[in-house]
């Protein structure tokens, strides 16, 4: 059985830091990339950063650039991302996802993704 479990959530304040952890078993891991998404209240779910397992090449959404890292730990079968100067823009459940590849439309949350996690609650209070 595939599964993905966030965890590292949490409420921070504007200019904080979080790291969330995903951790995926059931498949083989380094076939597949690994995406972050979020969906803040009333918003359409956005991709937020993708990993390649098997390379460990990486891609962000311009809104996080420079404030999020995306990391791997083959080893473990976990997908981290590092966040960084948190904005309350920021605040959504953040979610991980399997998909093919980080290629385009690798931040498309309705096509290409094979399993979801059940996500992990961000908070960024002003």
């Amino acid at each position: 059985e595939v599964q993905l479990v966030e965890s590292g959530g949490g409420l921070v304040q504007a200019g904080g830091s979080l790291r969330l952890s995903c951790a995926a078993s059931g498949f083989t891991f380094d076939r597949y990339a690994i995406g972050w998404f979020r969906q803040a209240p009333g918003k359409e779910r956005e991709g937020v950063s993708c990993i390649s397992s098997s390379d460990g090449s990486t891609t962000y959404a311009d809104s996080v650039k420079g404030r999020f890292t995306i990391s791997s730990d083959n080893a473990k079968n976990t997908v981290y991302l590092q966040m960084n100067s948190l904005k309350p823009g920021g605040t959504a459940v953040y979610s991980c996802a399997t998909r093919v590849s980080c290629g385009s439309g690798w931040s498309n949350p309705y096509y290409g993704v094979d399993y979801w996690g059940k996500g992990t609650q961000v908070t960024v209070s002003s």
